[in-house]
C-alpha cells in the first residue's frame, strides 16, 4: 500500500460492509467517510455499528452531496440523459447519492444511531469529472444514475441522449479538466 511506501506504519486498510462488519468495540477515535455513507441500505443500523466501534466522544466526519438541484453535475447528467423525464430517478432500494442531503434527515439518522452534536458545513466547490471530455464521458457512463437513465431507452433515443451528454461534457471542458459546480455537506458528530 502507498501508506507503507510513505513510512506510515500505523495505517491499515480493510474493505467491509459497515452495516454488518464486526469492528472491535470502542476502538477508534475518528471515523471519516467521503461520499460512501449515502448508499447504506439501512443507515441507522450502519451508523450504529460504526458508532459501536468508536470510543465515547469520538468524532465522525462525513462528506455527502447536498440536494440534486444544488449540484450542477447531477442536473446536467440528468438533463442530457433523461429523455424528457422531469425528476431524477432514485434507486428503488432508497440507496441514493442524495439520501443524506437534507440536514434534518441526516441529523435524525445520526441521532437515532447514537451520535450527538451533529453539525453541517456548506462546501461549494467545482468537481472534476476527468482531464478531458472523453474520459469524463466514460466516467459518467459508469455511474449508477447514468445507467438507470439509459436502461429503458430505445436505441435511437439512447443515442440522442448520449450525444447530448457528449455536448454538455464538451461545454464544461476547460482544457484543464471537465468541471461542474457542486455543493456538499461536511457533517460532523460525536459518539455519545
Amino acid at each position: 500500500m502507498l501508506s507503507g511506501q510513505e513510512g506510515l506504519r500505523n495505517v491499515t486498510y480493510q474493505q467491509a460492509d459497515a452495516q454488518v462488519h464486526r469492528f472491535p468495540p470502542q476502538h477508534f477515535d475518528l471515523c471519516i467517510s467521503r461520499f460512501g455513507t449515502m448508499f447504506f441500505a439501512d443507515p441507522i443500523t450502519a451508523f450504529a455499528n460504526i458508532g459501536n466501534a468508536l470510543r465515547p466522544r469520538a468524532r465522525l466526519v462525513l462528506m455527502v452531496w447536498q440536494d440534486h438541484d444544488r449540484n450542477e453535475w447531477s442536473s446536467a447528467i440528468h438533463q442530457s440523459l433523461a429523455a424528457g423525464a422531469v425528476d431524477p430517478v432514485s434507486p428503488a432500494s432508497g440507496q441514493d447519492p442524495f439520501s443524506l442531503a437534507d440536514p434534518a434527515v441526516a441529523e435524525g439518522v445520526l441521532t437515532a444511531s447514537g451520535f450527538a452534536e451533529v453539525g453541517f458545513t456548506d462546501v461549494h466547490e467545482l468537481v472534476c469529472y476527468g482531464p478531458d471530455s472523453a474520459t469524463a464521458y466514460d466516467f459518467v457512463l459508469g455511474l449508477r444514475m447514468a445507467k438507470g437513465l439509459l436502461a429503458d431507452l430505445d436505441t435511437a433515443t439512447a443515442e440522442h441522449a448520449l450525444q447530448r451528454l457528449r455536448a454538455i461534457l464538451a461545454e464544461h471542458d476547460t482544457g484543464s479538466g471537465v468541471f461542474f459546480d457542486s455543493r456538499t455537506w461536511i457533517i460532523t458528530a460525536r459518539r455519545r
